[in-house]
């Protein structure tokens, strides 16, 4: 093998771990940003306190 192959395979496989890394930080920035959009989502849904309190404590099954 040729030494001059040796460092320009080097210099490659630097270049391929470096866009492995932004690849995988961009895609954890988008992840993140879109928990942060489903959380606000999820705070905007009105709270429902007006069904009585005995609403939903027992199923009825048929068997």
């Amino acid at each position: 093998m040729d030494v001059s192959s040796v460092g320009g395979l080097s210099s490659v496989l630097s270049q391929a771990q470096t866009g492995d890394a932004v690849g995988t930080a961009v895609l954890k920035k988008a992840i993140d940003i879109q928990a942060q959009n489903a959380m606000q989502l999820l705070q905007a849904l009105p709270q429902v306190s007006s069904n009585p309190p005995n609403l939903g404590n027992s199923v009825d099954v048929k068997v």
